[in-house]
Parts: structure tokens; C-alpha cells; sequence
């Protein structure tokens, strides 16, 4: 059974930093591609950043230079490193195996005031 348990979020002022942390269970973590992805309201889920088993990173371009993916295949978990928040930055964020066809942990969410 796939688990995938997001932390870290919550309210920060814009420029701001946040750290968020995924632990995930259930699948085989070290050769997984792994993402973050974000959800505003209204908007659909969008994948913000991913990170091959190889450890190479890959950014949308709304984040890059701000946000730095990581993962601890040791400890089944990936980390999401945010810089520079903004505004627009708000959303409820996920992770979860790039292209995977089970379900969403629970997010955490995270609120950027201006």
C-alpha cells in the first residue's frame, strides 16, 4: 500500500523560506522519479518540480532559482527547498512518483501573505 505523507507547509511572508518533507512507503523510493506538485484553488494540479532516481532536477520555469528539489533515498523521502516566496506561491503542495496511477496523500498547505 502506497503512502505518501507531506510536511513542512504553512503561513509565511512573501520572501520567505519553507521546507517541505515527503515520506513515502510503499514503493521502491530509490529508483522512483519523484515530483512536487502544487494545487491553488480553482487552478489544476501542476507539477513544479521533479527529480530523476539519478538525482538530476528539473524546474518549472515559474520556480526555478527559488525552489531546490532533494531526495534521501536512505530515509524514503523527498524535500522541497523554497526560497523567495511569493503570493502566487499558495497553494496546497503534493508529492507522489512522477506518473504514478495511485492516489494523493494528503498535501500541506502552504500560504504566502504579500
Amino acid at each position: 500500500q502506497v503512502q505518501l505523507v507531506e510536511s513542512g507547509g504553512g503561513l509565511v511572508q512573501a520572501g520567505g523560506s519553507l521546507r517541505l518533507s515527503c515520506a513515502a512507503s510503499g514503493i521502491t523510493f530509490s529508483s522512483s522519479p519523484m515530483g512536487w506538485y502544487r494545487q491553488a484553488p480553482g487552478k489544476q494540479r501542476e507539477l513544479v518540480a521533479r527529480i530523476t532516481s539519478g538525482y538530476i532536477a528539473y524546474y518549472v520555469d515559474s520556480v526555478k532559482g527559488r525552489f531546490t528539489i532533494s531526495r534521501d533515498n536512505a530515509k524514503n523521502t523527498v524535500y522541497l527547498q523554497m526560497n523567495s516566496l511569493k503570493p502566487e506561491d499558495t497553494a496546497v503542495y503534493y508529492c507522489n512518483r512522477v506518473g504514478a496511477n495511485w492516489g494523493w496523500g494528503q498535501g500541506t498547505q502552504v500560504t504566502v501573505s504579500s
